[in-house]
């Protein structure tokens, strides 16, 4: 599989946060600095497993401003097709690691006069460096931290101790729980910012809508892209005449990537656009969060990192 450009770093230290939730902080193996990043970044990591390669994005949890290191936290997931179990069993300080040049699709609105995050289980990620940002500029913020128990609430000693006013949890064994009642008592010109489970991200960006705030003032960041759980096998057909077929576990990406046919790419849900490829031919079943109704009533680009074809073949212009 083709890979996008890499930097090489060396895990430096491995930090046990919770029981399911490690950190890991990585250095470039040159010894000079890292590429800067702003609040809400991520970056791809490149997994040479036995298996096989593995491509996961984690969102950086170190400060924007250090350029000697990243870190990023890693949830050992119950139901781990590889990628967090690796991280959680294999990886060692020492080792050396691929990773992309750090990308931002969750970035923070100049536009914004507040801004309020809501956070469940490791949806807090992306937020720590944002909260650095914000703080670091004098800007206002506030945090709404949904979990299952403290014990189990990342980063939440740390979160307490920096952001003591900005930060609200809620802790569901205590019978606390993250209404979307809160997105009530935010002052005009605020921007909300949702990262969590898919359920909890929708709840709350429809709750959003209803009440009014702009589309513009919505924020929010997907682990998974969004699935029909109907999934169908569909052929494709590139420029030179090759025939793919993506078979109904296989994204578009995956395929192409795995024949010798190279795209960018970067978030793998469906957010950013940056695997848009033109259609000439073929009806489409669109997944994204990128392209507009419009866009996709035209059929006539897909993104390859969700999006499906759903006639006989697809015919792209590749």
């Amino acid at each position: 599989m083709s890979i996008e450009p890499t930097l090489f770093v060396r895990i430096t230290s491995i930090e046990k946060i919770t029981k399911q939730v490690k950190k890991f902080t990585m250095s470039s193996e040159t010894g000079k600095g890292l590429p800067k990043f702003s609040g809400g970044t991520h970056v791809s990591t490149y997994l040479k497993t036995r298996s096989g390669l593995i491509v996961r994005q984690y969102s950086l949890v170190s400060h924007p401003d250090d350029s000697t290191k990243y870190e990023i936290a890693v949830r050992l997931s119950e139901d781990s097709k590889g990628g967090s179990f690796y991280w959680h069993q294999e990886m060692k300080v020492g080792d050396r690691l691929q990773i992309s040049s750090p990308r931002n699709h969750f970035y923070l609105s100049f536009k914004a006069k507040h801004h309020v995050f809501y956070a469940a289980g490791i949806g807090i990620t992306p937020f720590l460096s944002m909260m650095q940002d914000l703080s670091a500029k004098g800007q206002t913020f506030e945090l709404h931290y949904a979990s299952k128990s403290e014990d189990s609430c990342a980063f939440h000693p740390y979160i307490k101790k920096h952001y003591p006013i900005q930060s609200h949890f809620y802790f569901s064994d205590q019978q606390q729980r993250l209404q979307i009642t809160s997105l009530e008592n935010h002052p005009i010109g605020t921007h909300v910012y949702f990262c969590g489970p898919e359920g909890f991200i929708e709840q709350f960006r429809i709750a959003a809508g209803k009440l009014g705030y702009p589309e513009s003032s919505v924020h929010y960041e997907r682990f998974l892209p969004t699935q029909n759980k109907a999934m169908k096998a569909f052929k494709v057909i590139l420029q030179n005449g090759s025939e793919l077929i993506v078979e109904e576990k296989q994204t578009l990406l995956e395929v192409l990537l795995a024949n010798g046919t190279y795209i960018p790419y970067s978030c793998r849900v469906g957010r950013c656009g940056t695997c848009e490829i033109p259609v000439a031919e073929g009806k489409i079943e669109h997944f994204d969060d990128f392209l507009s109704e419009e866009q996709k009533n035209e059929q006539n680009c897909i993104l390859a990192c969700v999006s499906r074809g759903c006639s006989d073949k697809l015919v792209l212009k590749i």
